[in-house]
């Protein structure tokens, strides 16, 4: 899930704080967007539909890349402009799945991979660390691209998606057109992460401590305990979202990829210090310590009734942000933002690839 230091204003937030609450509809702000276009080029409006309407991606494809062979499904024109849309944790690649055909339908390109550690992803070798530092991710992506032959996307993603496209944004921007990133910036700052937040943030963050016992450990490792755990998460973080049991076990069964466990903990035991990432990754983690700004066009969204949303409109991350930009706060909308609201998600990439 996202950084708590940068979150740490969370405390006493009311879920009607927003500088612009939007719905399952077109928003003022995309219709604005949409006015000002150079050349006419008008963002589309994406057509409303029922969270829920799709339920599964077409076949699945593969490909190796980099330390992988990443499992990922494609919808949309080959040769349409290409939207990589990234999961976050406890969720996988059916976030997207009504997303993914809202942009398809549009005539973009879709690509929405399983991360290392999860669904049909695996690691090419068994010698291979399961380690899962922020910009082990990120590289995993760059790789995917590359063995794609995809040189620019807009970058799209929430949680673990967020923060993974948030760094491609920053270290390689000449492979990002636009960045939708939900919660903002959510580059992990290792060293923040040292310090206690406020009371409230802490008990936000109950799992991520739990995660550093060995207690935590054994559920993680246990697949019923595991899948009990993670279903309770999304209860907690998403408290409108009335999803039914075939909704999370679509996606629980991407919890049974066999480098799941060692992968979640590896994640959040990194980044409060318990555990040292590979050392052909500092060199990247030394630059993302120094908390990059981001220049490419970006619209970044808060839901409202996510825990980890923060007060202030995107006040806290703005300044992080240096090129075009609109902030959007989705209002009676949780974590999952993508599968509980796909078309105003949908809506958000469309108007982030005109600005």
């Amino acid at each position: 899930m996202i950084n708590r230091r940068t979150f740490s204003k969370a405390v006493g937030l009311g879920t009607g704080a927003a500088a612009m609450a939007l719905t399952g509809v077109q928003s003022q702000a995309s219709a604005t967007t949409a006015a000002r276009q150079p050349g006419g080029g008008a963002a589309p409006t994406v057509p409303t539909i029922t969270p829920g309407t799709h339920t599964a991606f077409p076949t699945l494809k593969h490909v190796k890349a980099g330390v992988l062979d990443v499992g990922y499904a494609e919808l949309g024109p080959h040769h349409g402009p290409v939207v990589i849309c990234l999961h976050g944790w406890p969720y996988d690649i059916h976030s997207y799945v009504d997303v993914a055909p809202l942009l398809a339908a549009l005539g973009y390109r879709v690509i929405v991979p399983y991360l290392r550690g999860h669904g049909t992803t695996r690691f090419l070798s068994g010698r291979t660390p399961r380690t899962a530092e922020q910009s082990a991710i990120a590289l995993d992506i760059i790789a995917l691209m590359d063995a794609l032959k995809i040189r620019e996307a807009v970058l799209a993603g929430f949680d673990w998606g967020s923060r993974t496209a948030d760094i491609i944004a920053a270290l390689w921007p000449d492979r990002v057109k636009a960045l939708v990133s939900t919660s903002g910036y959510v580059i992990t700052d290792r060293k923040a992460q040292l310090e206690p937040a406020a009371p409230a943030v802490e008990h936000n963050w109950w799992y991520q401590w739990y995660f550093a016992t060995e207690r935590g450990k054994k559920a993680m490792e246990n697949p019923d305990e595991r899948l009990a755990l993670c279903r309770y998460v999304w209860t907690l973080v998403s408290p409108n979202w009335d999803f039914d049991d075939a909704t999370y076990q679509r996606t629980a069964q991407a919890f049974l990829n066999p480098d799941y466990a060692a992968i979640v903990l590896f994640n959040y035991r990194w980044r409060i210090g318990l555990v040292d990432g590979e050392p052909r990754y500092d060199r990247y983690e030394q630059r993302l310590s120094a908390q990059p700004s981001i220049g490419v066009p970006t619209i970044t969204l808060d839901p409202a009734l996510d825990p980890f949303t923060p007060p202030g409109g995107g006040s806290a991350y703005r300044s992080h942000f240096t090129g075009p930009y609109e902030h959007r706060t989705i209002a009676d909308i949780g974590h999952n933002l993508p599968q509980e609201a796909p078309t105003v998600f949908a809506q958000a990439v469309v108007d982030a690839a005109h600005l």
